[in-house]
């Protein structure tokens, strides 16, 4: 029973924090495509494609779409990845700061970490 409870409690967890990244990177990118998109189109438009990410992932954890959190979470953590380490190399490919810049350090790196912790979970849970 307590195993049952504690899985519950990391699902309920994992949806929350998604829900909430969701939720402050539309806000973010919102804001950035309306009314500054023509300064840095790369980076603002890589902030809409992380906040539709945070969407899908929090949908599909929530209905329990296993499969589709893993495909999700897999291109999430290899956005992050890949966005991180090319702003490292080349630091003018992103003039404005994206919600994966920098391995997401503008959101306490929870972009870099989120997506290995529910990867681990739900290969865990299977």
């Amino acid at each position: 029973m307590a195993s049952i409870k504690s899985n519950f409690t990391v699902n309920r967890v994992l949806i929350a924090i998604y829900a909430v990244l969701a939720f402050a990177a539309l806000g973010r990118s919102s804001f950035e495509l309306a009314t500054k998109f023509s300064l840095a189109p790369l980076p603002y438009s890589l902030s809409a494609a992380a906040a539709l990410v945070y969407v899908f992932v929090t949908v599909s954890m929530i209905r329990g779409w296993r499969s589709a959190a893993i495909v999700l979470l897999a291109v999430e953590l290899t956005f992050v990845l890949a966005v991180g380490f090319s702003g490292l190399i080349d630091p003018t490919l992103f003039p404005q700061k994206t919600v994966w810049t920098t391995f997401g350090i503008g959101y306490a790196f929870f972009p870099l970490f989120m997506p290995v912790i529910g990867l681990f979970y739900l290969r865990k849970k299977a």
